[in-house]
C-alpha cells in the first residue's frame, strides 16, 4: 500500500492521505463506542475503547457535548436524541428502505408476520426497513427488535448468515478472525468451523432458516437481496413465533413470497 493512501479494513477503500481528516474519524469513533450494553461512559473508558489519550477523549466530549450530541453529569457521557439526525435523515431519503417498505406492509397483511430488510455492517445487522403484523401486540416483543436501525449480531441471525454467506471463503475466514461468536442462547452457534459449514450450506441453499439462536421462541427466514448488476445489497426476512411457524411452513408459503418480493425489489434497485 502506497504511504500516501490510507486503507480501510471495513469496507475496502482507500483515501489520498491528505484528503482524511482525522480528527472527523476520531470525533465519529467517539460516538460509535456508545452501545446497548454500555450507553454512559466516562473520560477513561472512552479513551479505552477509542485508542485516544484521556486528554484527547476529554477535549472531544467537551466539543461534543457542547455541540449538543453528547449530555453528561460531568462525570459520565451519553449520547443525545441529536444523533438521531443522521438515521431520519437516511431513512428518509436512501432508496432501499422507500420502495421496500410498502412490499413489506403487503407481505404483512398476507401472511400475518414481520418481515424486514436488513443491511450488513461489520458483525451487525441493521434493519432498514420493517413492517408487523397488524394483529400483533407490539408491547409482548422485544423492545429493541421493533425500531429500525436496532443492531443485531450477524452470525445470530438469518439476515446476517445469509449476507456472510455472499462473501467469498476467504473474506468468511478474514471476518470470524476479526469477531467473536458469542453464545447468546443454547441454539447459538459459538464454533467457527461450523459456522463455516453453515455459511456454505446457506449460499448454496440461497436461503437462511434461524430459530432461537439470537432470541428464545423466535424463528427467521431470510433470502438475499441483489441490485441489478448482481451486488448483494441486503437481505429480506420473515420473523415469526417458534410456536406458530416451522421450517416447513417457511420453505412452502413463505420463502415463495420472499423470493419473489427479492427479485421485484431488484428490478427497481
Amino acid at each position: 500500500m502506497r504511504k500516501d493512501l490510507i486503507f480501510s479494513e471495513n469496507n475496502n477503500e482507500s483515501i489520498q492521505y491528505d484528503d482524511y481528516i482525522a480528527g472527523l474519524a476520531k470525533g465519529l469513533s467517539l460516538l460509535e463506542c456508545f452501545g446497548i450494553e454500555r450507553q454512559k461512559l466516562n473520560v477513561t473508558q472512552i479513551a479505552e475503547r477509542t485508542g485516544l489519550s484521556r486528554t484527547a477523549a476529554r477535549r472531544y466530549v467537551r466539543t461534543l457535548k457542547f455541540l449538543g450530541y453528547l449530555d453528561t453529569d460531568e462525570h459520565f457521557y451519553w449520547l443525545t436524541y441529536k444523533v438521531l439526525r443522521f438515521s431520519s435523515a437516511y431513512l428518509s431519503s436512501a432508496y432501499l428502505p422507500k420502495v421496500a417498505q410498502p412490499m413489506l406492509n403487503l407481505l404483512s397483511i398476507k401472511t400475518a408476520l414481520s418481515y424486514s430488510v436488513a443491511v450488513l455492517d461489520e458483525h451487525e445487522v441493521v434493519p432498514v426497513a420493517k413492517s408487523i403484523a397488524p394483529q400483533i401486540d407490539t408491547s409482548k416483543l422485544s423492545p429493541l427488535g421493533v425500531h429500525l436501525g436496532n443492531r443485531l449480531p450477524a452470525y445470530a441471525t438469518s439476515t446476517g448468515k445469509i449476507l456472510l454467506s455472499r462473501l467469498s471463503f476467504g473474506a468468511q475466514q478474514q471476518w470470524l478472525d476479526k469477531f467473536n461468536l458469542k453464545r447468546l442462547t443454547p441454539y447459538t452457534i459459538t464454533d467457527p468451523q461450523v459456522f463455516l459449514k453453515i455459511l456454505q450450506e446457506v449460499g448454496q441453499l440461497d436461503y437462511c432458516i434461524s430459530t432461537e439462536e439470537h432470541e428464545l421462541g423466535i424463528t427467521a427466514m431470510a433470502v438475499p437481496i441483489l441490485n441489478m448488476q448482481g451486488d448483494t445489497v441486503a437481505a429480506l426476512n420473515c420473523i415469526g413465533s417458534s410456536n406458530r411457524i416451522d421450517t416447513n411452513y417457511l420453505i412452502q408459503n413463505i420463502l415463495p413470497l420472499l423470493k419473489q418480493t427479492a427479485h421485484d425489489l431488484r428490478a427497481i434497485l
